[in-house]
């Protein structure tokens, strides 16, 4: 596995760990734990779609990029800075799924999302912009890898903050 979605798996793991259903569910603020778990899982579902498509139309899947998402990206993956308070994608806010199945499930996920990025990769190169991400713009494998990471690590620290307070 990819050393960045390798330590993705570990910190998410190690923020849930031993959490029961109930202290998942807890709702001491916007979202609970399980609710920051789905989101996570849902934009590696959304992610590995994405992912997909690009296979499927054997070409990367790309739109030029604007400033604006140049300059994020330049925060969010050059910095490893993700801000607070921007509103998740519609895809991507909590449904209410299951917390267990969440729960058992993430580490899949994202296992699926390393290995479908990791044909894109040997197909195009890890460099190659392969496919949008809805606020960054074109990003190449090794880029999205990267937001994976700054993305979840940013909700661990939530997770992390949650906990504390239960």
């Amino acid at each position: 596995m990819d050393p960045h979605l390798e330590k993705l798996q570990r910190s998410i793991n190690s923020a849930v760990d031993g959490l029961s259903s109930e202290r998942l569910s807890a709702h001491p603020g916007k979202w609970s734990t399980a609710e920051i778990l789905e989101h996570l899982f849902l934009t590696y579902t959304g992610t590995t779609k994405g992912f997909g498509r690009v296979l499927a139309a054997g070409k990367p899947q790309v739109t030029p990029a604007t400033w604006r998402q140049r300059g994020r990206s330049l925060i969010v993956l050059g910095l490893g800075y993700l801000p607070a308070g921007r509103e998740a994608p519609v895809f991507a806010r909590p449904r209410g799924l299951a917390p267990e199945t969440v729960s058992a499930e993430i580490g899949a996920k994202i296992a699926e999302m390393d290995a479908i990025m990791s044909t894109c990769a040997t197909k195009f190169g890890t460099g190659t912009v392969v496919l949008d991400h809805p606020i960054l713009g074109p990003l190449s494998v090794s880029q999205w890898r990267k937001f994976h990471l700054v993305h979840g690590l940013h909700h661990v620290k939530q997770i992390r903050r949650l906990r504390d307070r239960s």
